[in-house]
């Protein structure tokens, strides 16, 4: 448990602390506005640390298979819970288009990451094990969904402070654009590692 690998375990422990904010409102006037706030920054200091733990893995040469294994899944956690969350919320039920369009994607999204991760598994397994590390293009997709999560949260406070703001494009765009990232990556990490499958096996 180096430095890097303690940093993608507290990404993880950040996750449902993170939920609560984005569920559950603060009591108050502007119980709602700080919830987003806090919501938004713990999701960030998360994003934080997945770029911090790569960087000092890298820099001091503490890369490790365990972290290359754990840091695709800490992401995954984060966003699944922002799924879960943006899909679970009252205000995102009551727009039918916008809970729509989070129902939809976010089923590509966890199609792909789960399809992926099974290929990790397998690949990692077999009889020549091989660790699929993250490539830009799913470093891409990582942080267009983090940009999506964040946009996500923040809109709604924006929306209550600017009078002409009644359409969340923010949120439309930003989800457009992950879910497009998040189709491409995966396709990419299919086309890079499908050979490695045995279906004798």
């Amino acid at each position: 448990m180096n430095l890097p690998n303690r940093l993608t375990v507290l990404r993880i422990l950040l996750v449902p602390v993170f939920m609560v904010f984005l569920l559950l409102c603060l009591p108050g006037t502007y119980g709602e506005i700080v919830s987003r706030l806090l919501a938004a920054a713990l999701f960030g200091a998360a994003a934080i640390t997945d770029f911090a733990d790569g960087k000092i893995a890298r820099s001091r040469n503490l890369i490790t298979d365990f972290g290359k294994f754990l840091d695709p899944l800490a992401d995954k956690f984060m966003i699944f819970g922002a799924i879960l969350g943006f899909c679970s919320s009252a205000m995102y039920r009551a727009s039918a288009a916008l809970h729509l369009g989070f129902v939809i994607c976010g089923a590509v999204v966890i199609f792909r990451e789960l399809a992926v991760t099974s290929l990790r598994l397998v690949v990692s397994t077999s009889k020549k094990p091989v660790v699929i590390a993250a490539s830009w293009y799913g470093k891409a997709k990582t942080v267009s969904q983090c940009v999506w999560v964040v946009a996500t949260i923040l809109e709604p406070v924006l929306m209550a402070f600017v009078p002409f703001w009644s359409i969340p494009f923010l949120s439309w765009a930003t989800l457009f654009v992950m879910t497009g990232l998040t189709v491409f990556s995966g396709v990419d990490y299919m086309k890079q590692y499908w050979g490695y499958l045995d279906p004798t096996k």
